[in-house]
């Protein structure tokens, strides 16, 4: 208790503020890598350092003196390692905040081409799933499906869902301003209570939005309709101009005018 009070006497509100920083850096950083490898990474630098304690207790002398080096140099390998999550933190941040018009205006070009590649698609009533990365990782869904990290456009995209390309079967993974992986496998909602109508394509939709902040643009091939699945709601979009809008709205996370929910029945 004695060493209680000397701590609180000598606590200060700076003390508090740093403490709030790293609390809200390690918060972030787990919620980036929650779902992906690197959060697998996480618990076996833990089985190391538990590995290095024990090490310790029992003085295995060679052991510790090998983990004691590993650690000395944790820092840089930690950034190695999550050099991905990372970037994509920075990104996240600039993007929203710091870029302004310039970071607006690149997304945009990536967008209309996905909404270029997308109308192609339904008016040929070609299946399509396509899932833009927000902060959450899902770096395990795309080492499923073949990594392309190409520069994204409509031609690439349209080519890829083709019945004939060996990549159609499988959803697109956007992150970064690149096509990541095509043919990726993507986990389906477990809601028993959606309607029997969603296909394997719309339930995979469902299932990484219920789990992850990732928007997921789906073109149906029975009727070649086209829908934004965020947060685990479908919104039915009518034509080019709403998901442009809608895209804009989720990716961006801005408010406009007239953007009210159009929650529809993905067919």
């Amino acid at each position: 208790m004695q060493q209680l009070g000397i701590l609180l006497a000598n606590f200060r509100f700076l003390d508090l503020l740093d403490i709030a920083a790293v609390a809200v850096i390690v918060y972030r950083f787990l919620y980036i890598v929650q779902g992906t490898r690197a959060y697998q990474m996480l618990f076996g630098i833990m089985a190391l350092a538990l590995v290095w304690w024990s090490s310790q207790y029992y003085e295995l002398y060679a052991l510790s003196w090998i983990l004691q080096n590993f650690f000395d140099y944790l820092f840089i390998i930690l950034i190695v390692l999550f050099q991905d999550q990372i970037r994509s933190a920075l990104v996240s941040i600039t993007t929203t905040r710091l870029i302004g018009r310039g970071g607006r205006s690149k997304f945009d070009q990536q967008i209309e081409e996905v909404v270029a590649a997308a109308s192609a698609l339904s008016r040929e009533r070609t299946g399509a799933l396509i899932v833009f990365e927000k902060n959450q990782g899902l770096l395990n869904y795309a080492s499923s499906g073949t990594r392309l990290d190409a520069r994204i456009h409509s031609d690439i995209l349209y080519s890829i869902f083709q019945p004939k390309s060996p990549l159609h079967d499988g959803a697109i993974i956007i992150y970064n301003g690149l096509i990541q992986a095509a043919g990726c496998f993507l986990p389906l909602s477990k809601n028993v209570e959606i309607d029997r109508h969603y296909g394997t394509r719309h339930r995979a939709a469902l299932g990484i939005t219920e789990i992850s902040d990732a928007v997921v643009v789906t073109v149906s091939e029975e009727t070649g309709r086209i829908n934004i699945c965020y947060n685990g709601v479908f919104h039915f979009m009518e034509n080019e101009e709403l998901l442009r809008k809608y895209l804009r709205k989720f990716l961006l996370e801005i408010d406009r005018v007239g953007l009210d929910p159009v929650a529809g029945r993905a067919s």
